[in-house]
């Protein structure tokens, strides 16, 4: 379900729908309606709400595991990407966080599981340690500050967003254009081009925006 570009994707194409366009919806619509599947409906719970936007969280115990997994993951992999660019280094990153997470790399995603272990199970459902799930989200906040929102992203995001706007205009008005699979529905237009966007890779994108705005 995850357009180009990750969430600069979502921001390009929630205008064309009512609300926020969120990639656990579009997933869900994979599965039951472009490549339908037999899901049970935790399953399809799980999917919907693994992403922190949607409210309320899933109905299951399997589906609050997801939704921390989610978090754990990018948090950790788009700290270590950031130091990778040279965007970050570790004299960077906050040290109330690192009190608590440790050193960066396998230790956090260590001690976080382990946060969500040890606070479940003296619950009885699944939970993180209050102490955690802070400085998860005063980490969220940094990387928003010094990684997601710094200007050079921005500039990215913004192109990111232009390009994918470009193509669902362009398939509007020529739908002809779209992949025939993706016009035997009986659906809105907007939905079907959707889908098409929704579902090409990063690359895929740029190389189809090229022959599109810039055929020679």
């Amino acid at each position: 379900g995850h357009p180009p570009f990750g969430h600069n994707g979502e921001v390009a194409l929630s205008p064309y729908v009512e609300g926020d366009w969120l990639h656990s919806e579009q997933s869900v619509r994979v599965f039951e309606v472009l490549e339908p599947l037999n899901l049970t409906w935790e399953v399809v719970d799980g999917i919907r709400g693994h992403t922190w936007k949607v409210d309320p969280p899933p109905a299951t115990q399997e589906g609050m595991i997801l939704r921390f997994a989610d978090r754990i993951a990018y948090l950790v992999h788009d700290m270590q990407d950031a130091i990778r660019a040279g965007i970050l280094t570790h004299t960077d990153l906050p040290g109330d966080c690192l009190e608590v997470f440790g050193e960066p790399g396998s230790e956090w995603v260590k001690r976080m599981i382990w946060a969500v272990i040890d606070e479940s199970l003296d619950r009885g459902s699944i939970a993180m340690r209050p102490e955690m799930l802070e400085a998860m989200h005063r980490f969220r906040e940094f990387m928003y500050e010094r990684v997601y929102l710094r200007p050079e992203s921005q500039k990215q995001a913004e192109k990111a967003v232009r390009i994918l706007r470009d193509l669902v205009d362009h398939y509007l008005e020529n739908p002809d254009e779209m992949p025939e699979s993706y016009r035997q529905r009986e659906e809105p237009l907007v939905n079907q081009v959707i889908d098409v966007v929704a579902g090409m890779t990063d690359r895929y994108a740029l190389r189809v925006h090229d022959q599109i705005y810039r055929p020679f």
